[in-house]
């Protein structure tokens, strides 16, 4: 670890807090839109999160290639802290989607921002241990977040989940204060920077990790959606449980494998993350008890923890330097593609029917295995 500065981990600790901020409220919101009928919605909630990310991601890019790493990342973590102050007024379906849209904008800029700042300071032979080490922090505050969201919810109240959500948001800001810029000559903000080009909207240098992405990404968007829904059926009191081991294993995977991808190659380990991923979306699918539940989440996680690390510090690698931004932002596109086509096809599919989640976890488990035959095909 002598080879990462203290920006390094404080970058990391930052990413740890924003992740389990927004976290901590997804395990509760399908049962907090029930209470204002809107059942036929869920995964809407999804939808409309990454439907703001992905509109944001151009500009999220531009801004970190031009104003800066760290004011991309505080406006996107500011805007998940004030807007978790909102939710308990927000008591309709459309109102509660629209905060979901304007909460999406938060996951569209912080992430881009600490992508190409970590990329900055990390050294080339170690690009897949850094974010998979950065990752690492990020799935710890995703899979707490998830616990100690739902532990608040049952002890609490959902709205004092909403107020604790915003605080580590904020608290996520702070730290964001105490670092440097990487960015060499940037730019002084002006409203000309929001003028997105065609060039700006995709980087082609980093095609074949975006597809994969997308590929990949869908069987989370079907999971996070869902499994809530799913443990309950199947006698689970707390639905953050399922993302307590699907993290479980995805921290060990983040790790382990961006080493690995740095020793044998990004393709290698997504070829074994993708066979994986599918499993553990089949096995989830299919659960029957909690025990089988909960071995598809650790399967699944595994896989999805194996693929993260590789996939960015694969678009690292092939990304113009002074592009990075963009770059990272055409692959952070792609997830969000995935994840909301995953919760809006899933929602769509499921119509509150416990019997039709074997066929849509299954199709996302197909969809991995897709990710893996392109893997073998497509051309270096």
């Amino acid at each position: 670890m002598k080879h990462y500065t203290p920006q390094f981990w404080l970058l990391a600790l930052s990413s740890f807090l924003f992740f389990g901020s927004f976290n901590m409220v997804l395990p509760e919101l399908p049962d907090f839109m029930r209470t204002f009928g809107g059942e036929k919605y869920i995964g809407l909630h999804i939808t409309f999160f990454t439907i703001t990310a992905l509109i944001s991601r151009p500009f999220s890019g531009k801004l970190t290639d031009t104003w800066g790493r760290i004011p991309v990342m505080v406006v996107g973590a500011a805007v998940t802290a004030i807007v978790s102050l909102f939710y308990p007024f927000f008591l309709n379906i459309y109102a509660f989607l629209f905060i979901r849209f304007l909460h999406g904008f938060s996951t569209g800029f912080k992430p881009t921002g600490t992508a190409a700042y970590v990329a900055d300071i990390t050294p080339v032979n170690r690009r897949g241990e850094g974010m998979g080490i950065l990752s690492f922090f990020g799935m710890t505050g995703m899979g707490i977040g998830n616990y100690v969201g739902g532990e608040i919810a049952l002890r609490f109240s959902i709205d004092i989940l909403f107020y604790s959500s915003a605080f580590v948001a904020l608290s996520s800001v702070l730290v964001l204060m105490g670092m440097k810029e990487t960015l060499e000559n940037k730019q002084k903000f002006s409203p000309s920077l929001l003028k997105i080009k065609f060039a700006d909207l995709y980087e082609p240098t980093v095609l074949t990790p975006t597809i994969v992405m997308m590929l990949v990404t869908f069987s989370f968007g079907v999971a996070v959606s869902l499994a809530p829904d799913l443990s309950k059926s199947l006698g689970v009191d707390n639905k953050g449980l399922f993302f307590a081991y699907f993290t479980a294993t995805s921290l060990v995977a983040r790790v382990v494998g961006g080493k690995l991808s740095d020793r044998f190659g990004r393709r290698i380990v997504l070829m074994i993350a993708t066979l994986t991923l599918g499993t553990g979306s089949f096995t989830t699918g299919f659960a029957s008890s909690p025990f089988e539940l909960f071995t598809g989440a650790l399967i699944l996680g595994a896989g999805y923890g194996l693929s993260s690390p590789a996939i960015f510090a694969w678009a690292t690698d092939l990304a113009p330097e002074q592009f990075r931004g963009r770059g990272f932002s055409t692959v952070f596109m792609a997830l969000e593609v995935g994840i909301g086509l995953g919760a809006f096809l899933g929602g769509l599919l499921y119509e509150g029917d416990i019997n039709n989640l074997p066929l849509i976890f299954g199709g996302s488990g197909s969809l991995a295995f897709l990710a893996f035959i392109y893997l073998i095909f497509r051309k270096r």
